[in-house]
């Protein structure tokens, strides 16, 4: 699997990791969602025992491989310039257009 994204989606991305260390990680939430999943990019310190890296250019990425089988094998993210959101598509879904970044490194929450 492979993330594809554009310089200002670059841009927005180390906006988002300020600087600290950090991994992104592509997941379906769903506590308390009440739905099939609401997708979220987290940023993490740590990938947890079941994810799996994925191509995401100066970036690492992660998804949970139980979940990999829910995306393509090229999955592109874009900012949306006038709002905090990314949209994530590939050539035959839109997966969000509403995508925003969750950060739950530890030293974020400390």
């Amino acid at each position: 699997m492979r993330i594809e994204f554009h310089s200002q989606t670059e841009e927005r991305l180390r906006a988002a990791l300020a600087g600290k260390p950090g991994i992104f990680k592509l997941f379906y939430d769903v506590v308390e969602c009440g739905c099939n999943g609401v997708l979220v990019l987290l940023i993490v310190d740590e990938p947890e025992p079941t994810d799996i890296e994925v191509e995401g250019g100066p970036f690492r990425f992660v998804v949970d491989n139980r979940q990999e089988a829910q995306f393509d094998a090229v999955m592109r993210l874009e900012a949306d310039p006038g709002y905090p959101s990314f949209k994530v598509t590939s050539d035959g879904s839109m997966f969000s257009s509403n995508l925003r970044v969750r950060d739950e490194r530890r030293a974020q929450n400390e």
